[in-house]
């Protein structure tokens, strides 16, 4: 692991740049992206337009472990730093929402069921763990797809996006969820997490995708397969079927292979961007404690 000195962490926190806010005069808030390979991210955009819309003096760092040269070892360090100078919190993405765990004091109730953390909020000397990507999954999806069949459901991927996700699928009303990753042991304990917190036999772990993806109503992409960073569709479009809904949690690229393959095939899809838009609008809330206008951050990532 890169170690990291006091003085390189703050020029990694700061940009580089004085990170004091600017000329508005509104409350000041500072806050960051820590994953690697985010250089795409809108999530800066979308938070910094609505700050200003709102008044706030409103800073988003991009904190990527790739052109700094550090892994996930280095987090422990990066949040200790961000805190120290004074963020008002910490988004987190791949590969960090699980690790990350280790760096917190306490969970939301949400976070502690699902396993993993994508905000951090820092206040009263605490860090507090939230998770916005189930609620942010459930809303794009409740938009996007109100009527499909949710019968049997194939999701691909059990990290820390695909413990979140899972969770929404369930509880949208997914009958039975079938869960594939490369990484057995975490499809097969996300699986019987799952069973314990809804009902025996609600999720499954299963090793043969293809199979899984034949008999099912909708097939989910939670896994890093088909970003700009690990390019490729995460399962072969000879399996689908016009009558499936298929949907990605990427949303760089805007179309992934796999839905360009899916909407090709006849399938109803679903992109990343609600999900990327909804949880942003609750991290906001949870960074400012203000209701932003989700519509108007839907906006600026489109624009974007």
């Amino acid at each position: 692991m890169k170690v990291v000195e006091p003085a390189s962490l703050q020029q990694v926190l700061r940009g580089g740049q004085d990170a004091t806010p600017g000329t508005r005069t509104g409350p000041a808030i500072l806050v960051g992206l820590i994953g690697r390979g985010i250089q795409a991210s809108l999530s800066p955009r979308m938070h910094e337009a609505e700050g200003a819309r709102l008044g706030f003096r409103y800073i988003y760092k991009l904190i990527d472990l790739d052109p700094l040269g550090l892994d996930v070892g280095a987090l422990p360090d990066l949040v200790l730093a961000a805190e120290r100078l004074g963020f008002t919190g910490l988004n987190i993405t791949h590969p960090c929402k699980e690790a990350v765990l280790a760096c917190l004091d306490e969970l939301s109730p949400d976070a502690a069921a699902i396993g993993a953390v994508n905000t951090v909020v820092f206040a009263g000397g605490r860090r507090a763990g939230h998770n916005t990507d189930c609620w942010g999954f459930a809303e794009g999806f409740r938009r996007r797809m109100p009527h499909v069949a949710l019968g049997r459901v194939l999701q691909l991927g059990a990290g820390g996006a695909g413990m979140a996700v899972a969770r929404a699928l369930l509880e949208l009303g997914v009958g039975r969820l079938a869960i594939y990753d490369p990484d057995r042991a975490k499809a097969a304990a996300l699986a019987a997490a799952l069973c314990r917190q809804f009902s025996p036999g609600r999720a499954e772990a299963v090793e043969a995708a293809e199979t899984a993806a034949r008999q099912a109503d909708g097939i989910v992409n939670a896994s890093p397969v088909g970003m700009a960073k690990y390019p490729g569709s995460p399962l072969s479009p000879a399996v689908l079927q016009p009558s499936q809904w298929v949907a990605d949690i990427i949303y760089f690229p805007a179309e992934t292979e796999f839905l360009r393959e899916a909407r090709a095939k006849g399938c109803a899809t679903m992109p990343g961007s609600g999900m990327a838009i909804h949880q942003a609008v609750k991290a906001f809330e949870l960074f400012t404690g203000v209701a932003p206008d989700a519509e108007a951050m839907a906006r600026e990532f489109a624009a974007a």
